[in-house]
């Protein structure tokens, strides 16, 4: 539980920093690459849902905002059965469910680097 509140402090701090400030953390593959990753824009992405603005977060990253409920069942079955086993062993259906996700993220990390598909490009 602490763990968790610090999480969330450094969080808000960060969020502080980046208003007052414009800093961020910059993505290191897309300095080094010039391409999106899947990740690429989920700072945004979450700075936007701070306030409340789901249209910016999806802009920022379409895919983690489309994905987030199949990732909040995810995380809540594994927690769940680490709770009642004590091991983390996923399911047939989580690993059925996160290599389809793996895959997912994929095919969005190629596309949002295709011309055609600049719209989904974070910035």
């Amino acid at each position: 539980m602490a763990a968790a509140v610090i999480l969330a402090a450094a969080g808000l701090i960060y969020w502080q920093i980046n208003r007052m400030t414009g800093f961020a953390v910059p993505c290191i593959f897309h300095l080094v690459t010039g391409l999106y990753c899947p990740g690429c824009g989920i700072t945004g992405m979450f700075f936007a849902l701070f306030q409340f603005d789901f249209a910016g977060a999806f802009q920022h990253n379409a895919a983690v905002i489309l994905a987030s409920p199949a990732l909040l069942v995810l995380l809540i079955s594994l927690i769940c059965s680490y709770i009642k086993t004590g091991k983390m062993h996923p399911a047939r259906w989580q690993n059925i469910l996160i290599y389809a996700l793996i895959a997912y993220f994929l095919v969005f990390a190629v596309l949002r680097n295709i011309p055609a598909f600049a719209f989904l490009a974070p910035y």
